[in-house]
């Protein structure tokens, strides 16, 4: 099978791409302890500017948002100066990057949480599982506080705020984290969101808060530089199955494709083990949206051309490929074979298993 179409530019709203290789967001908690983003981030990101775009790793919009330790925030004027060697350095060898907004909600721990901050959630609904901090090691995922509707406005202006930020840093858009379990999906869900206000409780009700962070962001920096992800049937962070999955998401591409967002990206997690991701949501998810749909999951070269090829999506992820070889699309184009990663360095502090992947000689001068 033909490669090409990979290498075919395409427009992303006001963006021409390069390529239709998309960097997928991944969790690599390289910021320091305030969520500040580092030189070495810079050097990440810049190593990878080859992608057609960007996706950065969960970057956390408020100090409540911040489960995990050493991820970025967007909500204060340090991280948005320190977010702006990233961008910068991508832009300066060509690349297009957004900042995936990510507010963790019920999974996380108190001691990742900066001063004053708590753990919150639809409802107060404990995830099953663990989490890492630094100052007590492995700990439960914490019981969360079931947010008050003042509370679930103020996260929604928390969104806009970091999506304007965002922009302020240098970003070319935004995605909206709503998927693998975090607050957006949170609220999808039935199981995590037992609420019987306004935000819960019927299915029109439970999309509600994804639709309004949408909305809000959109109409803040405009839908052409909004794009949202998700994973239904995803089991991530403790997300149970239940039986209107895919009315739940048809109903709310309704809603989104209103608020003009430049795409959606749907990932499917089966190849880490996570339930199949049934052809017919896939395909009827493909039907409904109007707009650029990146398709994400344990695609390779070959694999993502024949979804390409099929019609099944416009834009492919990846996502280990480019944490080993930064030099990914290079290493495609030439026939050179890709070198694995290493799990134990994903998500240590310091340049070991991030920036010290090797590129292949015969890509080093690969534009």
């Amino acid at each position: 099978m033909s490669l090409d179409v990979l290498f075919t530019s395409y427009a992303l709203g006001p963006y021409a791409l390069r390529n239709r290789f998309v960097m997928s967001p991944m969790t690599r908690c390289r910021a320091t302890a305030d969520g500040v983003p580092t030189d070495l981030m810079a050097e990440y990101y810049g190593q990878r500017a080859t992608a057609g775009l960007i996706i950065t790793e969960g970057v956390a919009p408020s100090p409540n948002g911040k489960g995990y330790a050493r991820i970025p925030g967007l909500w204060n004027a340090e991280q948005v100066q320190a977010w702006k060697a990233v961008t910068g350095t991508v832009h300066e060898k060509g690349g297009t990057i957004f900042a995936q907004i990510m507010h963790t909600g019920r999974i996380g721990h108190g001691a990742n949480l900066p001063a004053g901050a708590e753990v919150v959630a639809p409802s107060a609904v404990a995830a099953e599982g663990q989490m890492w901090t630094d100052a007590q090691g492995m700990q439960p995922n914490a019981t969360p506080r079931a947010m008050t509707d003042t509370d679930v406005r103020v996260a929604i202006a928390e969104f806009v705020e970091a999506a304007k930020n965002a922009i302020a840093a240098g970003f070319d858009g935004v995605e909206l984290h709503g998927a693998n379990g975090y607050l957006i999906e949170q609220f999808l869900n039935p199981d995590s969101n037992r609420r019987t206000d306004e935000w819960g409780g019927t299915l029109e009700k439970r999309i509600a808060f994804a639709a309004a962070v949408a909305d809000a962001v959109a109409k803040a920096i405009g839908g052409e530089k909004v794009g949202i992800r998700l994973s239904p049937h995803g089991a991530a962070s403790d997300m149970k199955p239940y039986a209107d999955v895919l009315p739940t998401y048809l109903e709310l591409l309704k809603k989104l494709e209103g608020f003009g967002l430049a795409y959606i990206h749907v990932v499917d997690h089966s190849s880490m083990g996570a339930p199949s991701v049934p052809q017919a949501t896939k395909d009827a998810i493909r039907a409904q949206w109007p707009r650029t749909l990146i398709v994400a999951g344990g695609f390779d070269a070959t694999s993502a051309a024949a979804a390409l090829d099929a019609g099944a999506g416009d834009l492919v992820g990846f996502a280990r490929l480019f944490i080993s070889n930064p030099d990914f699309v290079a290493r495609t184009q030439h026939g050179i074979a890709t070198v694995a990663a290493d799990p134990n360095k994903f998500y240590s502090p310091g340049s070991q298993g991030y920036t010290d992947y090797a590129v292949a000689e015969a890509t080093s001068t690969t534009k």
